[in-house]
């Protein structure tokens, strides 16, 4: 199944009176299962591409297909459900709520999509054992190190169940022995749920991860490789 289709996308943004092309007639498409990474420099339009695909941002032209809907057609509300249902996000900096503990942060997702409280709490003690948190559900995110911060954005994004999870630059804030436990804890959820994962990133450990490698410069393919499953 098609998961994200791309079809001659283009993003202008406009910057100090002048028009900054960060994507130009981009053509991509992910299958569900996949363990992809976006790579390229700073300014490349690798992150503009995962905000597009998100539903984060406007195409300027073109079409994003997420999961057999085209983004181009929908309203806010129904770009809001998708994002909500079917999109999980993993970020460099974590954006966990500071205020909730680690299980708070973790089922406030399933709160808004209007998961009853039995089966919140069941998903919840899943996701927890699957990233090895187990124990740490009362913590609050500033108790917590950067890598164990990480593993609760992961869990949250997996929490919803959903077709796709979009990690952007999800290492960067971690060193090279945590980066390495992240991505393997990602290569085995991504095994065992089957669910995809998109990554945009400039480190090569990510890159060396990755099943599948695409490389954007100045908002274009540069080349697309299939390296098959470890």
């Amino acid at each position: 199944m098609t998961v994200v289709k791309a079809n001659n996308v283009v993003k202008d943004y406009g910057l100090n009176g002048q028009t900054v092309h960060a994507l130009r007639g981009v053509n991509l498409e992910f299958q569900g299962g996949e363990f992809a990474a976006i790579a390229g420099p700073s300014g490349s339009g690798k992150s503009t591409f995962l905000h597009l695909a998100g539903c984060l941002d406007t195409l300027t032209d073109g079409s994003m297909v997420i999961g057999g809907s085209d983004t181009k057609q929908m309203s806010r509300n129904q770009l809001a459900l998708l994002r909500r249902h079917s999109i999980g996000f993993i970020f460099q900096a974590y954006n966990l709520i500071p205020v909730l503990s680690v299980e708070e942060n973790i089922s406030f997702p399933l709160t808004l999509m209007g998961v009853e409280k039995s089966e919140i709490k069941e998903r919840t003690a899943k996701v927890l054992s699957d990233v090895g948190l187990e124990g740490m559900a009362k913590r609050r995110p500033k108790e917590m190190s950067g890598g164990q911060q990480q593993r609760v954005a992961i869990a949250r994004a997996l929490v919803k169940k959903p077709s796709l999870i979009l990690a952007d630059e999800p290492t960067a804030n971690l060193d090279s022995t945590i980066g390495r436990e992240i991505l393997e804890l990602m290569v085995a959820l991504n095994k065992s749920e089957g669910t995809t994962f998109i990554f945009s990133t400039h480190d090569q450990m990510v890159m060396d991860y990755a099943h599948r490698l695409v490389r954007i410069r100045d908002g274009q393919i540069e080349s697309d490789e299939a390296k098959g499953v470890a």
